[in-house]
C-alpha cells in the first residue's frame, strides 16, 4: 500500500538535529503510520557543515536561510533544532505559511515569547508538537499508563532530579555553537530550561499541573569568556537549581537540577509515591522500572524490577523479540510516530505548543521564585 510522503524542511544541524533526523528515517521501518518521511531539506547558515549534515543523513537539499526553508512549497513539516532564541521567529513564521511545526524543547526562552507561537499555530491550524522525548522512553509512557489507571490510588509525591557535571571547569567559555546553552541571551536559562524542563513536562503529564512552588538557584562560576568575542562576560545562566511544588491534585513534588554533580553526565531519575504503590524509573537503566505494590501479601512484599521489552509494554511490539532493549534514539522514533499517527487520525500529538506553554510557565515561576525567595503560584 503506497503511503503519503510527508517532506521534512529541518533547520539546524547539531545533537538534535542528528537525533531528529534517525527518527525521520527508521519510523517509516517499524511504525506503519501511513506516512512516509522525506528528508527534502536542511537549513543552516554554515553552507559547507549544512552540506555535509545533508549528505549524511540523506537530505535532498540545502538553503543557508531558514525562511527560503519556509517559503518553500516543497516543504510541508518545519522541525525546528536551533537555540532556544531562534524557536519563536521560526515557528510563527512556519505557521502562517501553513506548515506543521516540530519545535525543539522549551518552547522558547520564556512564555511571553512563546505565546505568540502558541496563537501563531492555532490560528493556522498547523499541526504541532515539542520534542519532549523522555515521555516516550517505554518505561516511563508505562508509570503514565498505571498512574492514569488509578492503580496507584491517591498520589502524594513526584519528585525528580536531572544531574549533570560538564560545566564546572571556568575555563568553558559561554556563548557560540557549541556552548550557546551558557549565553543566557540564546537560551533565556540555565538547567531550568535545559533540563528541568523535561522533568517538569514529564510530571504534569504523568501526575497533573502544579499549583505552586518556591525555587532557588545558584550561578557558581560568575563569570566566563564568551567564545565568540574572547570577552570575559557576566554569566546570566543558572547552574543548579532546587525547587519544592505542590500539585493541583494535593501531592507534593520536589525537582533538583545542575550541572556541577561530578561523576554525573546525565543523571534522570524520578519517583511516584502513591496511596498503593510507587514507581522508580532511572535514566541510567532506561529499560527497566522499580514498582512497589502494597497490595502482595507482606512476607513477599517488596520492590520488583520490571524489564520493559515485552510486547505489550508501550511501544516495545513494534522493535525486537522479548528481553532484548531499546536506547535513548528510539524516544524520537517514537515521537515521529506518534506525530504521523496524530495525522492519520486528526489527533493533536502531545505536548502540543498550548501544553509546553505550561511547562514554560512553570520554569518561569521558578527563576522568580528564586529571584523573589517567594512562593509562586502558576497561573
Amino acid at each position: 500500500m503506497a503511503k503519503t510522503p510527508i517532506n521534512i524542511g529541518m533547520v539546524g544541524y547539531g545533537f538534535m538535529g542528528r537525533a531528529h533526523s534517525n527518527a525521520w528515517r527508521r519510523v517509516p521501518n517499524f511504525f506503519d503510520t501511513g506516512y512516509e518521511p522525506v528528508l527534502k531539506a536542511v537549513a543552516a547558515r554554515d553552507a559547507e557543515k549544512a552540506r555535509a549534515f545533508a549528505d549524511q543523513w540523506g537530505y535532498e537539499s540545502v538553503e543557508t536561510d531558514w525562511r527560503k526553508l519556509v517559503e518553500r512549497d516543497d516543504i510541508d513539516a518545519i522541525d525546528i533544532c536551533t537555540p532556544n532564541d531562534t524557536h519563536a521567529e521560526i515557528a510563527i513564521a512556519a505557521a502562517e505559511k501553513g506548515k506543521m511545526i516540530l519545535c525543539e524543547k522549551p518552547l522558547a526562552r520564556d512564555a511571553k515569547e512563546a505565546a505568540p507561537m502558541v496563537a501563531a499555530v492555532e490560528k493556522a491550524g498547523v499541526a504541532n508538537t515539542v520534542w519532549y522525548n523522555y515521555r516516550r522512553i517505554p518505561a516511563v509512557t508505562l508509570i503514565k499508563q498505571v498512574v492514569a489507571s488509578g492503580k496507584l490510588g491517591k498520589i502524594f509525591h513526584y519528585r525528580a532530579n536531572f544531574l549533570q557535571d560538564w560545566t564546572i571547569s571556568p575555563d568553558v567559555p559561554q556563548g557560540g555553537p557549541g556552548t550557546w546553552r551558557l549565553d543566557a541571551a540564546a537560551a533565556g536559562s540555565g538547567v531550568t530550561g535545559d533540563l528541568l524542563a523535561h522533568c517538569i513536562d514529564t510530571a504534569i503529564w504523568i501526575n497533573g499541573s502544579i499549583a505552586s512552588l518556591t525555587a532557588m538557584t545558584e550561578t557558581f562560576v560568575k563569570e566566563r569568556q564568551h567564545a565568540l568575542t574572547g570577552k570575559t562576560e557576566k554569566v546570566g545562566i543558572d547552574d543548579a537549581a532546587a525547587v519544592i511544588c505542590r500539585y493541583a491534585n494535593g501531592a507534593l513534588g520536589t525537582f533538583e537540577s545542575t550541572r556541577y554533580a561530578r561523576g554525573h553526565k546525565a543523571l534522570y531519575t524520578l519517583e511516584v509515591n502513591g496511596e498503593h504503590g510507587s514507581f522508580a524509573w532511572d535514566l541510567h537503566d532506561m529499560n527497566r522500572v522499580q514498582w512497589f505494590d502494597h497490595s502482595v501479601p507482606g512476607e513477599l512484599r517488596g520492590w520488583t524490577d520490571i524489564h520493559v521489552t515485552d510486547g505489550e509494554h508501550p511501544y516495545l511490539g513494534k522493535w525486537w523479540v522479548p528481553g532484548l532493549i531499546i536506547g535513548y534514539e528510539h524516544s524520537f522514533v517514537h515521537q515521529a510516530a506518534d506525530f504521523l499517527e496524530g495525522l492519520k487520525s486528526d489527533t493533536p500529538t502531545s505536548p502540543t505548543f498550548r501544553e509546553a506553554l505550561e511547562t514554560t510557565r512553570v520554569c518561569d515561576a521558578i527563576l522568580e521564585s528564586a529571584r523573589t525567595q517567594k512562593w509562586v503560584g502558576i497561573g
